[in-house]
């Protein structure tokens, strides 16, 4: 009984050991169109969990955590655009593909990044460039990718059409350490 119970700790430190994650992962949005007011927002607390022994990786946001330079602007985003109230998280959860952690140094190494990105209640699937490498003891993952905000059901006032990109850049930057 008593090497079931060291086995079973032993097993469940290694699952532990074979996660990554961070709860302060910088997501930030650019939808400016040049000859208007930047249209530009950061998000410092997305939770990133990675599986490195799977290269399985999923993130979640709350959408109100975006922080714009004008306060007005921020107010239009969570009302009149993202419905934050009723639409509260964005989340991503696929694959890093032949992801191993073995390939990691200092110097960044590129996965393709494939899952599903869910925002208003919308999946689309993406399909991006993630770039990986470890930093004393993190694993950093950098990446961006462009959506459209029709593909999540975002509706773009007529009055306002002109002064929004039409594909928004999404820049992810993310500093993961060991679960524990």
């Amino acid at each position: 009984m008593k090497y079931i119970l060291i086995l079973v700790l032993f097993v469940s430190n290694m699952a532990t050991a074979q996660k990554h994650f961070t709860k302060t992962g910088l997501t930030t949005f650019k939808a400016s169109v040049d000859t208007f007011e930047p249209i530009e927002a950061k998000n410092e607390s997305t939770t990133v969990i990675l599986n490195t022994e799977t290269g399985a990786i999923a993130a979640l946001l709350f959408v109100k955590a975006f922080h714009f330079e004008i306060a007005l602007m921020q107010e239009h985003f969570n009302e009149n655009y993202m419905d934050s109230d009723k639409f509260p998280k964005a989340t991503f959860k696929g694959q890093l593909i032949d992801f191993n952690m073995k390939h990691l140094s200092s110097e960044d190494k590129e996965f393709q990044l494939k899952g599903t990105l869910t925002i208003r209640g919308k999946d689309k699937l993406i399909a991006t460039v993630a770039k990986l490498k470890k930093q004393h003891n993190k694993i950093v993952i950098t990446s961006n990718l462009t959506v459209k905000p029709e593909e999540f059901d975002i509706k773009i006032p007529g009055i306002v059409r002109d002064k929004i990109a039409k594909s928004i850049n999404l820049n992810l930057h993310y500093e993961l350490v060991e679960k524990k």
